[in-house]
């Protein structure tokens, strides 16, 4: 059986406490059908050793790349500098601060035999405690994330996708919409992987939450402005109707999600001053500090 071949993408800023157990799960793959060529980390303003770390990696295993950027030009920037040096049918992009499950690889690239697939992405599971507020607000929006893309995919945090385009415009601050728009735009069909699993970190606080929302939002509007393209996320009467359902699941959350609700729309608000009132493109954002803590092993 020939084997799809795929070639990864690593974005890190500042990712030491998580690089190597990334590139450990990655190197210990569960493949049948798919074959990983390349991991490429695009190490992007690193100050705290990760290089040094990647480093050691690449040493004992030629399948590893490092590239270092002295400053970070944006994620997708970065990611136009593993299109560029990655040769492989299929990529994959996956964000420096998650960690993939031993089989995800393979559930994510083996759709690729059917040639009208152009992307896949799979289901982000965050580590963070639903008994907190901040900990339900962050489990509540990737449940919703997840609802939203049985129905029309949705797709983030780790992606495949046919290499089938030089690079995506740098300045996009919501580097997977992006991609789906240009696979849309070539017919090809994009495609949710819900037990592809990918654990990552959503905010601890607060004030990490609505910085890190507010920054989607502005980047959504400027995907709308300037690729004509729409995720599913900014479907209002979908997520409301999902809202529904989560009431009538989690009766006992509904302060939880009532909370979740106005920080939100406000997240949102701010992100559309940004946008329309501060003409502001968060393409190379503030990182939201404590997402940097997956403890996941």
């Amino acid at each position: 059986m020939k084997k799809i071949k795929c070639s990864i993408g690593v974005i890190a800023y500042n990712e030491a406490a998580n690089i190597g157990k990334l590139l450990d799960a990655l190197l210990n793959q569960e493949l049948e059908s798919v074959q990983i060529e390349r991991i490429v980390v695009v190490s992007s303003g690193c100050t705290d050793g990760t290089d040094d770390i990647v480093t050691k990696y690449e040493k004992k295993n030629k399948k590893i790349k490092l590239i270092t950027e002295a400053e970070r030009g944006g994620k997708s920037s970065a990611i136009n500098k593993f299109i560029k040096a990655a040769e492989s049918e299929v990529l994959v992009i996956e964000s420096g601060d998650t960690i993939p499950a031993e089989n995800t690889v393979e559930r994510m690239v083996a759709p690729f035999a059917d040639e009208k697939v152009g992307m896949t992405g799979g289901k982000p599971v965050p580590e963070n405690d639903p008994k907190t507020f901040i900990g339900y607000a962050v489990n509540l929006l990737w449940k919703l994330h997840h609802h939203m893309a049985l129905r029309s995919p949705k797709l983030g945090e780790m992606v495949a996708f046919r290499r089938i385009f030089e690079e995506i415009p740098p300045e996009s601050a919501v580097d997977e919409a992006s991609i789906e728009a240009i696979m849309k735009e070539k017919n090809l069909e994009l495609k949710y992987i819900p037990d592809a699993i990918v654990h990552n970190k959503g905010p601890e606080n607060i004030s990490d939450f609505i910085k890190q929302r507010r920054r989607i939002e502005a980047g959504h509007l400027w995907l709308r402005q300037n690729q004509d393209y729409e995720v599913s996320s900014q479907n209002h009467l979908l997520l409301l109707e999902l809202a529904i359902q989560e009431i009538k699941r989690n009766p006992d959350k509904l302060h939880f999600l009532f909370g979740t609700a106005i920080l939100e729309v406000y997240s949102r608000l701010l992100g559309m001053y940004d946008f329309k009132v501060k003409k502001k493109n968060p393409f190379k954002w503030d990182i939201a500090d404590s997402t940097k803590n997956l403890d996941h092993r």
